[in-house]
């Protein structure tokens, strides 16, 4: 993945943030933030955006999956302070949205993610939870 737009990378853009703590096994040996602990701050961020949102709520008889991510590590990230994730939706489709996400830490850009979720159904892809499609408008990136 190129490094992302650097419009995309302005925190005010995002509608939805959370603030997470992270702990001390989440360093690398260099006493960093590993790589793997930021993908899982990233999936905590999706995952508080999609309870927020009301995406969880309305996956009666349905599941959602990751199709698709990428992330760009385009800082440290250092133990104790916490992590802001900012997330924001990109776009929409039938069954899927995509989602970006910026990971700052006291103000410090960490890291960015774009990602597709896939609502699914027993015989596949099914449609988006109607209380989350009448209003993503007010979960999307903002000009």
């Amino acid at each position: 993945m190129p490094k992302p737009d650097p419009a995309l990378l302005d925190p005010a853009r995002y509608p939805f943030s959370c603030r997470i703590e992270p702990r001390f096994g989440d360093l690398d040996v260099n006493m960093h933030i590993n790589n793997v602990a930021m993908a899982g701050f990233l999936e905590d961020g999706r995952v508080r955006f999609h309870r927020a949102s009301r995406y969880r709520e309305g996956l009666v008889g349905l599941s959602s999956m990751i199709v698709s991510i990428g992330i760009e590590y385009l800082g440290e990230a250092h133990y104790p302070d916490a992590l802001t994730v900012h997330t924001a939706i990109e776009q929409v489709g039938r069954s899927s949205h995509g989602l970006v996400q910026l990971v700052t830490q006291d103000d410090r850009i960490v890291a960015f993610s774009r990602s597709t979720m896939v609502t699914v159904g027993e015989d596949g892809p099914a449609l988006m939870p109607a209380t989350f499609a009448s209003q993503t408008e007010e979960w999307k990136l903002r000009p």
